[in-house]
Formats: structure tokens, sequence, C-alpha cells
């Protein structure tokens, strides 16, 4: 009930395929593979593409080292604000 079977589907392949012939719908699945992998190619171009607001990406040592570069700073200006 409500479902479609096997031999409704195979009689409306049938019925499309007399209609549009199999040329036609040999040259519509080429197109619309086509279509597909430039759609692909696109979104992969894009992604190589794209930076995150024009930063580099840096390791998680990396990020230490300057942290700790900052901390040191830091800790230089509030020894001479101590010294005055």
């Amino acid at each position: 009930m409500g479902g479609i079977s096997v031999w409704q589907l195979l009689i409306v392949v049938l019925i499309v395929v007399l209609l549009f012939g199999t040329k036609k719908l040999r040259g519509m699945g080429s197109d619309l593979g086509s279509a597909v992998k430039g759609f692909k190619k696109a979104m992969t171009d894009e992604e190589k593409d794209k930076k995150d607001a024009d930063f580099e990406q840096q390791t998680l040592a990396d990020k230490k080292e300057q942290g700790d570069a900052l901390n040191k700073k830091d800790q230089e200006k509030t020894k001479d604000k101590d010294q005055v």
C-alpha cells in the first residue's frame, strides 16, 4: 500500500526511454556527470586558496614560544614599574 513496486518502476523507466530516447538520456547523464565533477573541483580549489583572515598557520609549539616571549616582556615591564 502506497509503495512503488518493481514493475511500476520498470514501466516508468520504459516510458521515459521511449519519450526521450537513449541517445538524449546518455547526453543528459554525461552533462550531469561533468557538472558534478566541475562542482567538486571548484570546491577543492576554493578550500586550498582559503586562508583564515590572512593569518599564518602556526603549530602549538610556535604559539607556546610566542606566549613565553610575551610573558617575559610583561614581567620585565612590571619589574621596571616596581623599580620606579
